[in-house]
């Protein structure tokens, strides 16, 4: 269930399925249990909401809804376009993500 991501809080994103398909985000936030992916200003809803302190008129309210990230690609640093990722050790020991297009380390 806990499986390691290619998507993580702060990547760009291809979404490459949906009704989304071809619009690129940044990921705002990544549900792990859900596999699940929030992308900024990409598949809005409405969410009808009651009066708060936060919101005191209430009303109905568009944000963001989960985008499932086998439908999420990390976009290329370099060459711009949707790639695939991989994982190496960097110079430091760690294990990196790199981009397979490029060959780019992604932050």
């Amino acid at each position: 269930m806990n499986r390691k991501f290619h998507i993580k809080k702060g990547d760009m994103v291809f979404v490459n399925a949906g009704e989304e398909k071809g619009k690129t985000g940044k990921v705002l936030s990544v549900d792990r249990k859900k596999e699940r992916a929030i992308v900024e200003g990409l598949n809005m809803v409405s969410k009808h909401t009651k009066p708060n302190a936060k919101n005191p008129q209430g009303g109905i309210i568009k944000q963001e809804a989960g985008i499932h990230i086998s439908n999420l690609q990390v976009v290329d640093p370099v060459k711009g376009g949707p790639t695939r990722i991989g994982r190496r050790i960097g110079e430091n020991g760690k294990l990196v993500r790199y981009a397979k297009k490029s060959g780019e380390e992604i932050k």
